[in-house]
């Protein structure tokens, strides 16, 4: 436990798993995280500790069969002379299908398993819900430079490794931590591809050679698109626009396309600016119509320059705001009448029944304001959309006060 490098927040001491582990009153538990964190070596640390059976299945290669076989031995163990506890550790959890983890959920429920599940997945989107509810969900996290470095010194004196007969200055040690992206499996990796390229003497220019870049861990279609996306649109909410190009192109760096960033950008001008810099919706607009004159990598240009701009604008929510309650109104009106002055009266019968009477043109009136209610019948006017004291608004804000102040009456 004590050689288990990172991942403090759920294995420090004094920490609920750590104890349950050192105690052997492990509870079934789901671990979560990254490739390369610790998932698999974290529950081999569980099987040397506990005086439970130990079991190991691939969600890839295993089928039901195999896990009700499992689990049927399991259950003898248990309830033999010894009463003993089976540990199941189920690598990539959410390779199982549905049905998989439903067979597995009852053995988990009575206790004749121990479940470990390891998995690169969101375990609340991709396992079994009564499964997560009756784990406890540890979240590991991308290893720091400094803890990957311990693990390549390890790796360097193991006997089982390199056993000193390998030399690596401290700063190319360092180069390999930092590409490999807190992933321990590319660092070690990385290690030795640098001592099959180079030999056994490794320099801080060899590592450079070898790895111009960091490993990237971007997927598009998991939980790595949509916490970067998050990430993107809470920065340009936040008016930070060196982060958000930061964010924008770790996008396009992992293989996002264009048109999808153009996309977030586009309803991001009209929620988050709207009327506090109306400008801000033609920018997105040339600048995507731009890209697609150009294409890449030119048009990174215009995503940059919308990108900033959008992060440098006033912000407001109050087109947002008035959407939601408009729409909420008229969820709830029990019906929405149009009043008589507003209905059109294009043949002299409904004229007759009164369409279209009393209708004021605004034009006809100083400002092209006239007192009237243009809400549907029963309908208490109501001021929906509430201008902010920000950008653009600000004359907005003062101009619509004139406004209601005469059509309100």
């Amino acid at each position: 436990m004590d050689q288990f490098a990172g991942q403090k927040h759920i294995l420090g001491e004094g920490t609920a798993l750590r104890i349950a582990i050192e105690r052997d009153e492990l509870r079934s538990v789901i671990l979560s995280g990254p490739p390369g964190t610790g998932k698999t070596t974290l529950a081999h640390v569980i099987a040397h500790k506990t005086k439970a059976h130990f079991v190991q299945i691939n969600a890839v290669l295993s089928g039901i069969k195999e896990l009700k076989q499992v689990c049927a031995e399991a259950d003898e163990r248990r309830s033999g002379m010894l009463g003993e506890k089976t540990v199941l550790f189920i690598d990539e959890i959410h390779r199982f299908n549905k049905s998989q983890q439903d067979a597995l959920l009852p053995y988990v429920e009575n206790g004749t398993v121990i479940l470990i599940g390891a998995t690169t997945e969101n375990p609340y989107f991709e396992v079994n819900s009564a499964l997560v509810s009756r784990s406890h969900v540890a979240l590991l996290q991308p290893l720091s430079a400094s803890d990957l470095v311990t693990i390549l010194k390890r790796a360097v004196a193991d006997p089982k490794g390199y056993s000193n007969k390998v030399t690596i200055s401290d700063e190319a040690m360092e180069r390999i931590a930092t590409i490999a992206n807190g992933d321990a499996r590319i660092a070690l990796n990385a290690l030795e591809l640098a001592i099959l390229s180079t030999g056994t003497n490794i320099s801080l220019e060899d590592a450079q050679k070898l790895f111009s870049r960091t490993a990237r861990r971007y997927d598009q279609r998991g939980e790595d698109h949509y916490n970067v996306i998050s990430a993107f649109i809470k920065t340009l909410r936040g008016s930070d626009p060196d982060a958000a190009l930061v964010w924008m192109f770790a996008m396009l760096d992992g293989g996002e396309e264009a048109r999808f960033i153009f996309r977030r950008l586009m309803i991001f001008a009209s929620e988050d600016i709207g009327n506090a810099d109306p400008r801000a919706l033609q920018v997105v607009v040339s600048a995507w119509q731009a890209f697609e004159m150009v294409g890449l990598p030119e048009g990174e240009y215009f995503l940059a320059h919308a990108c900033v701009y959008l992060a440098q604008a006033p912000k407001s929510n109050a087109i947002k705001g008035a959407m939601f309650a408009a729409k909420d109104a008229v969820a709830q009106a029990p019906q929405l009448e149009v009043p008589n002055h507003l209905r059109n009266a294009p043949v002299k019968g409904m004229k007759e029944q009164g369409y279209g009477g009393g209708y004021e043109y605004p034009h006809n009136h100083p400002g092209a304001v006239v007192e009237s209610n243009y809400f549907p019948i029963g309908m208490k006017p109501t001021n929906f959309y509430e201008p902010t004291n920000r950008g653009f608004e600000v004359d907005v804000g003062e101009r619509l006060a004139r406004v209601r102040a005469v059509v309100r009456g």
